[in-house]
C-alpha cells in the first residue's frame, strides 16, 4: 500500500512540475467582443490586440520575443495595446526588447504603458524610437471628426500617479473610450460614465494557481477579485489579461500566457 501511495504522488508531483514548465510556453489567444452602440461605423469589427507582462530577460529571450511579435502579427491586428512590464527592472534588457517589439504592426498604430517593473526613462525612450506611442497619464483621437475613438492610459498606481482625466476629460458620455492601466486594482477608481473598456495586466493570472481556483502567490488589497477575466460593472467592462511572461521563477501552472484580441462591435 505504501508502495502504491509513493507512486501516486509521484506521478502526481511530475504532472505538477511538467505542466508547470510547459505551460509558459503554451500562449492562448482570447477573444472578446465588445458590443456599444457608441463604437462609430468605421470601427464596427475592428480587431484590437492586447500584451501585457512580456517580461524579456534570463527566461524570455530574443526567440521567444520575436515568435510572439510574429504570432501577434498574424492576426491583422487594426491597433495594438501594450501594457507594460517589459522587462524586470534591468535596463539592460529595454533596447533588445523593443528592438523585437518595433515589428509589430498594425495601421492604426502601436501604444503602450509601463508597469511597476518598467525603467521609466529607459522604456519610454526606447518606445518612441521605435514608433510605439506611448500613453501613461495621456490620451489620443484615433479617427477623424465624424468617426473616433478615444484611448488612452495611466501611470501605475505603485511608481506613478495615475491621471485618467488626461483621457476621459476630453471625451464626451457618447464617445467610445479605452483605458490601459498596468494594474487591475486601478479599475475601482475609474470613470464609468467615461471609460467603455479598461485593459489590465500584472497579476499573471496568479502564474502559479491551484487549477485555476486559487492563487496563493498573488497579494492584492481586493484578493482575487481582480486576478484575471473579465468583469462588467454597470457599462464598463474590465478585461484583465495573463500575461506572457513570468516573474519570480519561469514556471506556470493553471494560468496559461495570454494574447488578448478585443473585437468591436457597432450594436445596432
Amino acid at each position: 500500500m505504501l508502495k502504491k501511495l509513493i507512486l501516486v504522488l509521484f506521478i502526481i508531483a511530475t504532472f505538477f512540475i511538467a505542466d508547470s514548465l510547459v505551460e509558459p510556453y503554451l500562449i492562448e489567444t482570447k477573444e472578446v467582443v465588445i458590443e456599444s452602440d457608441q463604437i462609430p461605423a468605421d470601427f464596427d469589427g475592428k480587431k484590437i490586440v492586447f500584451l501585457s507582462d512580456i517580461h524579456y530577460g534570463p527566461f524570455f529571450d530574443k526567440g521567444r520575443l520575436e515568435s510572439l511579435v510574429n504570432q501577434t502579427n498574424a492576426l491583422n491586428p487594426d491597433m495594438i495595446l501594450l501594457g507594460g512590464d517589459y522587462v524586470t527592472n534591468d535596463p539592460a534588457y529595454v533596447g533588445p526588447a523593443f528592438a523585437s517589439l518595433s515589428k509589430l504592426k498594425a495601421p492604426l498604430g502601436v501604444y503602450g504603458v509601463l508597469g511597476n517593473n518598467d525603467p521609466e526613462n529607459s522604456t519610454i525612450k526606447a518606445m518612441s524610437q521605435v514608433g510605439i506611442t506611448y500613453i501613461g497619464n495621456r490620451g489620443i483621437w484615433i479617427g477623424d471628426n465624424s468617426s473616433r475613438i478615444r484611448i488612452g492610459g495611466v501611470g501605475d498606481l505603485d511608481t506613478d500617479v495615475p491621471n485618467q482625466g488626461a483621457t476621459t476629460l476630453a471625451a464626451n458620455e457618447g464617445d467610445f473610450v479605452m483605458l490601459v492601466s498596468h494594474k487591475p486594482e486601478f479599475f475601482p477608481q475609474v470613470k464609468q460614465s467615461k471609460v467603455d473598456v479598461m485593459l489590465s495586466g500584472h497579476t499573471h493570472g496568479g502564474q502559479f494557481t491551484i487549477f485555476g481556483l486559487w492563487a496563493p502567490f498573488y497579494d492584492s488589497k481586493y484578493g482575487q477579485k481582480y486576478l484575471s477575466g473579465v468583469m462588467k460593472v454597470n457599462n464598463t467592462t474590465l478585461i484583465v489579461s495573463n500575461g506572457i511572461g513570468t516573474v519570480t521563477a519561469p514556471v506556470r501552472f493553471f494560468a496559461r500566457p495570454q494574447i488578448i484580441v478585443v473585437k468591436l462591435k457597432k450594436k445596432s
